[in-house]
């Protein structure tokens, strides 16, 4: 399984608590557990990179354990215990060797290495997200029903250091429900784009004194579930409980495009770091990838179970790489069938001579 696990590069966390690595060239998927072992308790919540170098998946399940899978042995090798709380989990994060935990309840952990003593701060309840700052890893931010955004320090996690305003009553002077489902720090910056159920699209910038969003925009009338900044940064994907999926442009407010080619609710969303691609799962049980300039769908596997999260790797080469190996088996295993094919001469004819 390690061979197969290398060139994976998506992981993603299934409600059947399976762990999938899909090697995107072959559109051919794996399963990374034990299924004699699988109960309902091991549905995936949350997923991360355990390193920077992206050689560990940390698996959140919803029983409290987070799993840690390392992708060069191709089987988990730790099992931890970080239960706390009620509710699965909605976020996962590493700072510095610490593991950065939130489940639905609002307990948010630091669980230290070597050290039995946790960090544990109250940030509301009904927490639907909690994502990690991309320049300050100590920083994050937290969303979630009638809980708006906050972003926490936690090296003084004594208050939060940013506390989202409503925004202002309707046009009937009625008070605008909060429900945050998804949220993401702008790369280097402490700005926040936020998707809410209420099919809202919204951006925060802390450095400024106002607490209500800069920009707010809307798209369709479905929930919003899932959203990816682009690898520039100007525009955001979401994605909705109807398998709409969208960018918009995040310095207008305005719809750029919308992809095609959804079934079901969208659960997660992902965009390449650096190239115009978007990985996508959800309740159709289909991986997605798309290109982001030209709205075409480059891959779509088939994965059996409803998916919950993913991780897209980072790696710039991802169809390079895979294509150079399978050419390379290919070609290891013709020379192996010809080598074992016999040796044929041709009989010369002497009649006549």
């Amino acid at each position: 399984m390690a061979e197969k696990s290398r060139w994976c590069s998506v992981w993603i966390g299934s409600e059947t608590g399976i762990l999938k690595g899909v090697n995107v060239a072959k559109k051919q998927a794996f399963n990374f557990s034990d299924f004699s072992t699988l109960t309902r308790e091991q549905e995936v919540s949350a997923m991360c990179w355990g390193d920077d170098l992206e050689s560990e998946v940390l698996v959140g399940c919803v029983n409290g354990t987070v799993k840690t899978f390392s992708v060069e042995k191709g089987k988990f090798t730790e099992f931890r215990d970080c239960s706390g709380g009620e509710g699965p989990f909605r976020g996962l994060a590493v700072h510095n060797s610490s593991l950065i935990t939130c489940v639905e309840s609002g307990v948010l952990k630091v669980w230290k290495e070597g050290c039995p003593d946790t960090v544990e701060v109250n940030v509301g309840r009904d927490v639907y997200k909690m994502r990690q700052s991309t320049s300050e890893g100590h920083k994050v931010a937290i969303g979630g029903k009638e809980n708006d955004l906050k972003i926490w320090d936690l090296q003084r996690p004594e208050e939060p250091v940013f506390k989202a305003k409503n925004v202002a009553n309707d046009w009937l002077d009625l008070r605008v429900p909060v429900w945050i489902r998804d949220l993401q720090f702008l790369p280097e910056s402490d700005k926040v784009v936020t998707c809410t159920a209420y099919h809202q699209v919204r951006l925060y910038d802390p450095s400024l004194p106002q607490r209500r969003p800069v920009l707010e925009t809307s798209f369709e009338e479905y929930p919003l579930t899932a959203l990816s900044l682009t690898s520039d940064a100007n525009s955001v994907v979401v994605g909705n409980t109807q398998g709409q999926v969208a960018v918009i442009d995040l310095r207008q407010g305005r719809l750029l495009r919308c992809l095609k080619g959804f079934a079901g609710s969208v659960r997660a969303l992902q965009c390449h770091r650096s190239l115009p691609l978007v990985a996508s799962c959800g309740l159709d049980r289909f991986l997605r990838i798309h290109n982001l300039e030209d709205k075409h769908l480059l891959h779509k596997v088939y994965l059996k179970s409803r998916l919950n999260c993913l991780l897209l790797t980072s790696r710039e080469n991802i169809q390079e790489q895979e294509e150079k190996v399978q050419e390379s088996q290919e070609e290891v295993k013709d020379d192996d069938i010809w080598a074992a094919m016999p040796t044929v001469t041709d009989e010369v004819s002497t009649k006549g001579k």
